[in-house]
């Protein structure tokens, strides 16, 4: 994959990370308690859909572009709005020119008392982040690498949040690494909430994290996947998928409505499905 994400910011995949995120931040925000997020790797924060890397893919177009078309159900629309509010507000009505990364959907989520912490270690991604966010006190933006980040700063002070572990997955063993660095951020905070999310060209790699992650002895782990076209062409982004370690106690039934919709609404050619089932299921969710 490129690392740039303007090449696919608004696509399929973002649509499907963005509406889980989204749905965990809502949860968080329903109890007066702090809370902090962790995103180990932000990108730029911000994505100009006019600009000649998010137009040279359009991949926008198959993916928010899609969503904002669909006539959505009033469940499904109420599920979705603290995501396509967010969306909204950073669009003139009628014209979809700006697609706001994870760091700026999570800071239009925060409250007073919340932070986020938002780690990139790119120069022209982090100049780009610091840019947009630098102004609100709540934020924290750092030049490092995600996976020392990882182990740096949990567990928070509030001791109650979400760590968002979103990868460019240019090296070989970036899959491994979620599962390890997962484990070590675990072992020193056993009640955060992870999200974990990867991209499916071909089974091979997602069957394999599942496996590692079942190893890992994490009492609640639940994965969600979107494919959107067959798997009979591993060099293409089929799919992508979210393993959310702690899920709040609503999230399952929240996307079992979500996922029908999106896969609709998302799958080319009407040759989508999608997976929603606990790699582990033995512990409380978080409540």
């Amino acid at each position: 994959m490129n690392y740039r994400h303007a090449f696919h910011a608004g696509s399929f995949a973002d649509v499907f990370k963005h509406a889980v995120l989204c749905r965990i931040l809502n949860y968080l925000r329903e109890k007066p308690a702090a809370f902090r997020v962790i995103d180990t790797h932000a990108g730029a924060g911000l994505y100009d859909l006019t600009s000649a890397e998010a137009s040279r893919g359009g991949e926008w177009q198959d993916g928010i572009g899609r969503l904002l078309e669909a006539r959505l159900p009033d469940k499904i629309a109420a599920l979705l709005a603290p995501y396509l509010d967010v969306v909204g507000s950073l669009n003139e009505h009628g014209k979809l020119t700006s697609y706001p990364g994870s760091p700026a959907l999570t800071r239009a989520m925060l409250r007073s008392q919340d932070r986020l912490i938002a780690c990139e270690l790119e120069p022209q991604a982090d100049a780009t982040l610091m840019h947009h966010l630098q102004r609100d006190s709540r934020i924290k933006c750092l030049q490092i690498d995600g996976w020392m980040a990882l182990s740096a700063y949990v567990p928070p002070k509030e001791r109650r949040g979400l760590v968002l572990i979103d990868p460019p997955f240019e090296q070989e063993n970036d899959f491994a690494r979620l599962a390890t660095g997962l484990a070590a951020a675990h072992r020193k905070w056993a009640t955060g909430i992870y999200a974990l999310w990867y991209p499916i060209k071909g089974r091979s790699e997602a069957d394999a994290l599942a496996k590692r992650l079942k190893r890992l002895g994490i009492g609640k782990i639940l994965r969600a996947e979107l494919i959107v076209s067959p798997l009979s062409d591993p060099t293409g982004l089929n799919g992508s998928g979210m393993i959310i370690v702690n899920p709040p106690w609503t999230l399952e039934s929240e996307l079992s409505q979500l996922l029908p919709a999106l896969t609709g609404i998302l799958a080319r050619q009407g040759k989508g499905h999608f997976t929603l089932d606990w790699l582990a299921s033995d512990a409380a969710a978080v409540r």
